[in-house]
């Protein structure tokens, strides 16, 4: 396993985080939740419904991608000074996909405007609610991974050219 997305550097980093970046987690965990659970109806409210109940593992996904993109979230708030850092741009695209794929898992198969059009109704039922825990897997997958490599890349050491 490369060191790049140790989870023992990861650990490492967690373990050293301050204050200030727990409280980003926090924050980002219920925020998160409801941006994607209210959506999708996985927390009922007034503004959406669902035509087909969740499955039991929805809400099981929900939370765990609140907690993964909080960790994300929280490794963007500075503890240093300000340097440019190749550092700053790794798991980025890994969480944001991790992310919009949860979105998809979590959401009712038919009240997807995108899946409708693409399969129709029939189409929705039949081929894409049975591909969501697949999606959902493959989402939670890519947010750990952006967390891994965020978190172990705060105790890497940075090699400056020219020195």
């Amino acid at each position: 396993m490369s060191s790049s997305r140790s989870p023992r550097a990861a650990w490492a980093a967690l373990r050293h985080w301050p204050r200030r970046r727990w409280i980003a987690a926090a924050t980002s965990t219920p925020l998160v939740f409801l941006a994607v659970g209210v959506p999708t109806a996985l927390v009922p409210n007034p503004f959406f419904s669902r035509s087909v109940p969740p499955a039991w593992w929805n809400h099981v996904v929900l939370m765990l991608t609140a907690l993964l993109s909080a960790v994300v979230l929280a490794t963007y708030v500075r503890t240093g000074p300000a340097h440019p850092d190749e550092r700053e741009r790794t798991g980025r695209s890994l969480g944001t996909a991790g992310a919009l794929l949860s979105f998809f898992a979590v959401g009712c198969p038919v009240c997807n405007k995108a899946v409708l059009l693409l399969v129709g109704t029939s189409g929705a039922l039949t081929y894409w609610a049975p591909l969501q825990p697949v999606v959902a897997v493959v989402s939670l997958v890519l947010l750990a991974e952006a967390a891994l490599r965020r978190l172990a890349s705060e105790t890497a050491c940075s090699v400056r050219s020219g020195v």
